[in-house]
């Protein structure tokens, strides 16, 4: 039986490989300590969906470690040898960054560099597939020249008429210092492939989304946009008129893209991955389908004032990613997406009571 690692297996995307793999027969093996809760808050506790793990996958093995220890990240991989590891684990948001800069970058680029490392000594034919960002760019995608509609700003220039593609400059630009740290990490990672052979890829996410998102103000756009709405809450919308834009992938397909990779791994590549511009919305666009599926009306204020290096417009240019996976593709549409994070937040919140 393969054995699968996943870093940040408690989280979004690391909680939907385990539940897919293990459906595949894979033994699953989470490396997690819960480290959300310390960076956003008892509103970021993800011990629920380890729980979830735990109850829904059998023979799941959860390792309690914190990818900056650099000796027990070294043990673990020397004793597991996985046969894949998919590396989630992450300080994820943008503006908490600025906050803690230590714990941002030794989480996101030396937590990263101790996992290669381990690979490289212990497993160097394992396929390593890391969760970069799109913040890797910076803000030179508000360097596009771009168009006001009536909901949301949309490129106006048609070499971007399918999104942004991987060959984008990340050099030169302000990235905030999330986005610094995980270019780091990007970066060590295609090294890693280029100088040792190691397979593995960066995939560089836009809105990554789905039901299992434990979303806050900080980082999970739709999921906290939802809980907002539900609750009655008042979400603030920083600048761009609320039409800034983003492409959002359920976490069902991210899992079903490192799928098709692992199957026939490549050695240091990079692929945008998102929703594509069938599934972008501005944040007035998601109001209005939120408020479709709960009937409730959003309530929500707006702060004339752009988060520093935020993207205007940011849609994710699939066709490279189709290219080499031709078995792949986006199964899940934006709607039927944010109906799942709907009923999910009802749901928890029933179970609470």
């Amino acid at each position: 039986m393969n054995k699968l690692l996943v870093t940040g297996s408690s989280g979004l995307i690391g909680s939907e490989v385990c539940l897919h793999f293990a459906d595949l027969g894979w033994e699953i093996h989470g490396l997690d300590n819960n480290q959300r809760a310390v960076f956003f808050g008892p509103q970021g506790d993800t011990r629920w969906n380890q729980n979830r793990l735990a109850g829904r996958i059998r023979g799941f093995l959860h390792h309690e470690l914190d990818i900056r220890d650099r000796e027990g990240v070294l043990r673990l991989i020397a004793d597991l040898r996985p046969d894949a590891i998919v590396h989630t684990a992450a300080q994820p948001s943008h503006d908490r960054a600025a906050a803690i800069p230590f714990d941002d970058f030794d989480t996101n680029a030396a937590g990263t560099l101790n996992l290669l490392e381990a690979v490289r000594r212990s497993c160097p034919e394992s396929p390593f597939v890391h969760m970069s960002t799109n913040k890797v760019y910076g803000d030179r995608p508000n360097t596009i020249a771009l168009r006001e509609l009536e909901t949301r700003w949309d490129y106006d220039d048609p070499a971007y008429a399918d999104g942004i593609a991987e060959d984008f400059s990340i050099d030169q630009s302000k990235h905030s210092l999330f986005g610094a740290s995980k270019a780091a990490a990007d970066i060590m990672v295609q090294e890693y492939g280029r100088y040792f052979g190691i397979p593995c890829c960066c995939l560089r996410g836009g809105c990554l989304t789905g039901p299992n998102h434990s979303g806050v103000e900080l980082h999970g756009f739709l999921s906290y946009l939802v809980k907002c709405n539900l609750e009655g809450r008042e979400y603030r919308v920083f600048g761009y008129k609320g039409k800034q834009v983003r492409d959002n992938i359920h976490s069902h397909d991210v899992a079903r893209f490192i799928e098709e990779f692992l199957k026939a791994p490549r050695v240091a590549e990079v692929y945008n991955i998102g929703g594509g511009r069938d599934n972008s919305c501005s944040i007035l666009e998601a109001f209005a389908i939120t408020e479709k599926f709960s009937g409730k009306k959003q309530v929500w204020q707006y702060v004339d004032e752009n988060r520093i290096g935020d993207h205007i417009c940011y849609i994710s240019n699939l066709a490279k990613m189709r290219a080499h996976y031709p078995a792949w593709d986006i199964t899940v549409s934006l709607e039927e997406t944010i109906r799942q994070i709907v009923d999910a937040w009802k749901a928890r919140v029933h179970d609470a009571k």
